[in-house]
């Protein structure tokens, strides 16, 4: 049997090793087989890249995991504050708009999309001890409307008790390279004059610098979430590792690919 190398970034900080009944980790974009403006782990269902690429791609990642293909889901997101109970699969065709979702299942692998955007996962526990799972999509817009309080509250809504949740920032957009406007600010200091801190001037006028991971970590803590660990990958920077929406626009390409991170109670 010939070996697949997927290469899976995992935050050791974010559950301990004596924890061994969840599997997590951070996909980036090598190992799989996709061409092109895809290569080559793509998992963007809605990307224009061949379907059944797309589809061995997700393979190749629930098999890392130890899941069913078919128990790698993943929503329809749309930068909403929606999160949503799982308690078994659904298809592409029925996938809920939505930027969180949560389970106790074990064997469903909850997979987020990004490419700058930042996927968050988190572990909890019940009071006996059984595992919660969350994984949330936090781009700017899903962030600022609550999509992580959303996902925690959840969580608590199945068990999870609120001192004992981790969660986990992967490979986004970096504050290095997200130059904004000031009318992007706007969105942020409408809502609280304190995220001004999350902003720093740009390289022109009207330009500035915002933190995304440090704005989700921020609203993290927020929540009441005390555990929380930063990866610290800047998906614009590094061509190669992970696909990035701001890269490909600047570039002019005609689309681009999506990364997934996914989280799954063992069996």
């Amino acid at each position: 049997m010939t070996t697949i190398d997927v290469p899976c970034y995992s935050d050791g900080n974010f559950i301990s090793p004596m924890i061994t009944n969840v599997a997590h980790g951070f996909f980036g974009r090598r190992g799989g087989v996709s061409n092109g403006l895809y290569t080559s782990l793509n998992c963007g269902l809605g990307t224009q890249d061949n379907a059944d690429a797309v589809v061995e791609n997700r393979k190749r990642v629930a098999d890392v995991l130890g899941a069913a293909p078919d128990h790698l889901i993943s929503m329809k997101q749309v930068h909403s504050a929606t999160c949503v109970y799982v308690e078994k699969p659904w298809t592409v065709d029925t996938r809920p708009d939505a930027d969180g979702f949560v389970t106790d299942v074990p064997g469903l692998a909850l997979g987020v999309l990004t490419a700058d955007c930042g996927p968050v996962l988190f572990y909890g526990e019940k009071s006996s001890g059984a595992p919660v799972i969350g994984a949330a999509h936090a781009g700017w817009g899903g962030a600022l409307k609550g999509v992580l309080e959303s996902t925690v509250r959840e969580m608590a809504r199945q068990g999870a008790g609120l001192d004992g949740i981790h969660a986990s920032i992967g490979p986004c957009i970096g504050p290095a390279s997200y130059e904004v406007k000031m009318d992007f600010i706007g969105n942020f200091l409408n809502q609280d004059p304190e995220n001004e801190r999350f902003f720093k001037a740009g390289r022109g006028e009207d330009s500035y610098y915002f933190d995304l991971p440090g704005y989700i970590t921020w609203r993290l803590a927020m929540a009441g979430v005390r555990h929380v660990s930063i990866g610290g990958q800047d998906t614009y920077a590094a061509d190669h590792d992970w696909f990035s929406y701001r890269r490909s626009t600047h570039r002019k390409e005609t689309d681009y690919g999506r990364q997934i991170s996914a989280i799954m109670i063992r069996n």
